[in-house]
């Protein structure tokens, strides 16, 4: 019997998308249908979990099963789904908000757990569902609703923040890139442990333009540098520019005032996450925002160790006894003949 061929009708349901007219939603949602699509798993082994806010209608458009968890606590559902079941593909969606606020900690530990699962988190620097106040990713003057003189807090790098906790695989993305998106979606899909994807996405309402300052049709290629294993870091609309390290830190170089050998070649499996890191920190006017794969090596995946551990309690140890585990070592009797104000316990050893 041949293999059956999906479209990205197969991953689509019946419900109407509600998102606001010209929001980079759209476009994440056909990348993700697409890319499962193309990986040809059933829509019976995927599940689509999301925690609060605009990104997090996402389960509901998805014909796969779907889990729409409380605020920032989908990465503590989606832990418990792998483990349960692990073959199932676990894509976990979240928002600057939901993920690194409320979030921040159940995140954190299921990236330094290495669950093994893709999270896409959707970064358009404002919360879009409750109309409009600043988030853990506002830049410092951000005014909005709940800022009418300007964010005084630093922003939280999502990327440096994934690098920090551990993540085994970490990319960057954009919402009017399906083609990008796509790749690096399938390629997080086939990595072994948490795939930490940042995606570039835009507010239309609340945030209009959040990252023109990279992304602006008529300034990318100057302002943005693709990541490709193995490859020089050039960039420029006339590919003539390209970083080097001085020091510690990433510089911009024109390609003819240096050296080959000192232009940066990128490398996705360093051990240390420190190279990664660098290219996650380059910010700012005098540098390039570099996109796609930072970082994918391998390590222990959590839910392949509870497996195991498991396993190897069950062998040492046996099946093991529901009644005695409650009963545990300290339990008490009450006596049936014991005067409903003064009872009297006894304790005894199962």
């Amino acid at each position: 019997m041949s293999e059956k061929k999906y479209t990205k009708k197969d991953f689509t349901s019946d419900k109407l998308v509600k998102w606001c007219p010209g929001c980079g939603d759209y476009a994440i949602l056909a990348a993700v249908q697409k890319t499962m699509a193309d990986i040809g798993r059933p829509k019976e082994q995927q599940v689509v979990i999301s925690g609060i806010g605009c990104s997090s209608r996402f389960p509901i458009y998805m014909d796969t099963h779907g889990f729409h968890t409380i605020h920032g606590r989908a990465p503590s559902v989606a832990t418990g789904v792998k483990v349960a079941n692990p073959d199932l593909d676990i894509w976990l969606v979240t928002g600057d908000g939901d993920g690194l606020s409320i979030g921040g900690n159940h995140l954190l530990h299921a990236i330094r757990r290495n669950v093994n699962m893709v999270v896409l988190l959707f970064n358009n620097k404002v919360y879009g569902l409750t109309k409009g106040q600043y988030s853990p990713t506002s830049e410092v003057d951000t005014v909005t609703k709940s800022t009418p003189y300007g964010s005084i807090d630093e922003p939280i790098n999502p990327l440096s923040f994934a690098l920090s906790a551990g993540a085994t695989f970490v990319a960057r993305t954009y919402d009017t890139n399906p083609k990008h998106m796509q790749h690096v979606f399938s390629e997080a899909r086939k990595h072994r442990g948490l795939s930490f994807i940042e995606i570039y996405q835009n507010c239309v309402i609340f945030n209009d333009g959040a990252h023109d300052n990279v992304l602006e049709r008529t300034i990318r290629s100057e302002r943005l540098v693709e990541l490709m294993n193995g490859e020089k870091l050039i960039f420029g609309k006339e590919k003539d520019k390209c970083l080097v390290f001085e020091g510690l830190e990433l510089t911009v170089k024109n390609v003819a005032d240096v050296n080959e050998d000192d232009i940066v070649t990128h490398e996705t499996a360093q051990a240390s996450p420190t190279y990664a890191k660098i290219l996650a920190d380059l910010q700012g006017a005098e540098v390039p925002s570099p996109i796609g794969i930072f970082r994918q090596v391998e390590r222990p995946v959590y839910n392949d160790a509870v497996i195991q551990q498991t396993e190897d309690v069950k062998e040492k140890y046996g099946m093991g006894d529901l009644q005695n585990l409650l009963n545990g070592n300290a339990s008490w009797e009450v006596k049936s003949d014991a005067h409903p104000i003064e009872e009297e316990f006894t304790t005894f050893t199962p």
